[in-house]
């Protein structure tokens, strides 16, 4: 398919899912993501995660994310870990959502460098570590994450000034 109908059909759906019509949107996207397009993969792993046209399948999300993610999609690979964090469509694996945050985070994804910050200080498929989590935290503060300096100044009031 021509880049221009690609980007038709992108828009289509996206117009559509805009304005609530998901059947629509499902149609047009569907196509271009059996083709292999990340950014309609990731709107499909979206529509499942969140029942948006489709009955809620937690396993079709987590399928759809991670061909997107797969292809660098840094949103699908921050989604991706989040699934695996929480055990949503998967079982729970610290170790595989640590694997997707880390992907986003080097991307610069703030919520991705969050999530890794909280890892850290839960230890949460790392060993609990205070000063890494306050490396992530200030990281993501840095790349605008809403809570990420809160969270980091929390965890500062637990450490020494040289730890810091």
């Amino acid at each position: 398919m021509p880049i221009e109908n690609l980007l038709r059909a992108f828009e289509k759906g996206l117009a559509a899912y805009q304005a609530s019509d998901y059947a629509t949107a499902l149609q047009e996207w569907k196509l271009l993501a059996e083709q292999g397009n990340a950014s309609a993969q990731l709107n499909l792993g979206l529509m499942y995660n969140n029942g948006k046209g489709v009955f809620e399948d937690h396993e079709e999300a987590v399928k759809w994310y991670r061909l997107a993610a797969e292809q660098g999609d840094v949103d699908a690979q921050f989604n991706l870990g989040v699934m695996f964090d929480k055990g949503n469509g998967v079982l729970q694996d610290y170790a595989e959502a640590l694997t997707w945050y880390l992907q986003a985070a080097e991307q610069g994804d703030a919520y991705a460098q969050g999530s890794l910050g909280v890892m850290f200080e839960l230890g949460q498929g790392v060993l609990q570590d205070d000063v890494m989590a306050h490396v992530w935290y200030n990281i993501a503060s840095a790349n605008g994450h809403d809570k990420a300096n809160e969270w980091r100044n929390e965890r500062a009031g637990l450490m020494t000034t040289s730890a810091i």
